[in-house]
């Protein structure tokens, strides 16, 4: 995934850029970068940020560099914001992407004359170094914009820094969000909405999906539009979105309440205590609670002072020790007790076995676990949500081979097991079950789950649960 943060200013801007971009942290682990356009022209810093935070990478480039207008951003993947000299001039780039044709794209451009680009570790092209690559195949700046919406396959939200100001686009599906905000003497570029509330902005305006902004110190123009149709992500509001956060109006965790509470009313089961998986899931384990009246409760916590967020561990082999290292068992809420454990999603299923584990060697007598989302079926096409290669990843397709005998396993079976009101999809929540030793397992429904967030069905992206575009 990844996020972003830009400021234009009629002041200098670094303090807003250096913290709204801090703020999308929750969003990335791999690399930070900031870029700004001030007197002296462009300047720019990327920094690793696997194994410290961002604010501690960036503290010292935040009091050296300076100017009136900025991006920021977290990534999860590439180094980013790049700077690019074209024949539209100089400009700095940064993107949210998930480019699916990458390879015809290449193609193209190398058809039409561009000598190379540059490889990442790994041999992959960085994705927004050919988004760049991309606009500048078009005469003026806007409608390479345009274009590059348009012809990647996948989804692309994007900032370009120019001596003139901003350009803001966002995906023509609109599957990611930019918001921007105003204050006196500057406006703000924001994918998560909250991010300048504390530093003084207020609510300006939402990009429609496709829609081309530029934001100047004099004010925001439109350039494009906004399309009519939307397929915004809902794993957004389940899992992505930062609790004080909202997209298209609706509050992810006023969502995350309403998520909860569906699953109450639809379960049978009654525990001693609620709890949720943290972050993500204790706002949904606070709806379930309330709706059915059983305690909530903490009986584990996530040792935030050294793991406020999920850092990449510098030994891989020590990976899923540390991944369990993170979580302290307060035993007294544990022992004896029948839990009921809320989690935004099951993907691989690895490490919430393990948390079941966890639980049970703490003296846990029953564990009932209760994900806020539909069993995911169909590897997302369309964010950044896993770097898995395969969709054999996910747990519901390999006991789906497992029950079918094969893993090519035909697409009207395999929307069986989306159906809740299905045999197919009975067996393999209890292969799920007996798989990851859980006492029970009841998934949020599909209807319900929708429902929560409020919006129109079509606006929605449901494809990793129902695999339908």
């Amino acid at each position: 995934m990844g996020g972003f943060f830009g400021v234009v200013s009629k002041e200098d801007c670094m303090f807003d850029l250096y913290f709204g971009t801090d703020y999308h942290s929750h969003l990335g682990t791999r690399r930070g970068g900031l870029a700004v356009y001030g007197e002296k022209g462009f300047d720019r810093a990327i920094h690793n940020i696997e194994n410290a935070p961002f604010r501690t990478k960036f503290d010292k480039d935040m009091q050296e560099m300076h100017g009136y207008m900025g991006i920021g951003c977290i990534s999860d993947y590439e180094p980013q914001p790049l700077i690019v000299r074209s024949h539209h001039g100089t400009y700095a780039i940064t993107t949210v992407s998930k480019i699916n044709n990458t390879g015809e794209i290449v193609n193209n451009i190398f058809t039409n004359g561009n000598s190379h680009f540059l490889e990442m570790s790994g041999g992959d092209i960085n994705p927004t170094e050919l988004v760049a690559a991309i606009i500048n195949q078009k005469e003026n700046i806007i409608d390479g914009i345009h274009y590059a919406l348009e012809l990647i396959e996948g989804s692309l939200t994007m900032m370009i820094l120019t001596p003139k100001g901003i350009y803001a686009a966002r995906d023509k599906y609109g599957r990611t969000p930019l918001v921007i905000g105003r204050k006196e003497n500057a406006f703000c570029l924001t994918f998560e909405d909250f991010a300048y509330r504390n530093l003084g902005y207020e609510d300006y305006k939402e990009l429609g999906p496709g829609e081309i902004d530029i934001v100047t110190n004099e004010g925001v123009k439109t350039l494009i539009a906004p399309g009519k149709d939307m397929k915004i992500c809902t794993f957004l509001w389940v899992y992505y979105g930062y609790p004080s956060s909202s997209y298209e109006g609706v509050s992810v965790e006023q969502m995350r309440y309403n998520c909860g509470a569906s699953i109450a009313r639809r379960d049978n089961v009654k525990p001693d205590i609620v709890a949720g998986v943290p972050d993500s899931g204790t706002a949904h384990a606070v709806g379930y609670s309330n709706a059915s009246g059983i305690p909530f409760s903490r009986p584990f916590i996530k040792y935030t002072p050294t793991w406020p967020r999920s850092f990449m561990p510098t030994i891989q082999s020590k990976r899923n020790l540390i991944a369990k290292m993170k979580l302290i068992a307060v035993h007294e809420l544990i022992k004896d007790k029948s839990l009921l454990l809320i989690d935004d999603s099951i993907v691989r299923g690895t490490q919430l076995r393990e948390t079941t584990e966890f639980l049970y060697a703490s003296g846990a007598k029953e564990v009932h676990i209760r994900p806020a989302c539909p069993p995911l079926v169909y590897g997302c096409k369309y964010l950044n949500f896993s770097r898995s290669s395969s969709e054999m990843d996910l747990i519901t397709r390999r006991v789906i081979a497992k029950l079918e005998g094969t893993e090519d396993v035909p697409e009207e079976i395999l929307q069986q097991y989306t159906d809740p009101e299905s045999p197919k999809y009975d067996q393999m929540i209890e292969e799920i079950r007996k798989e990851l030793n859980f006492t029970t397992l009841r998934y949020n429904r599909l209807d319900d789950m929708l429902a929560a967030v409020g919006l129109p069905e079509e606006k929605l992206c449901t494809y990793c649960w129902n695999g339908r575009e």
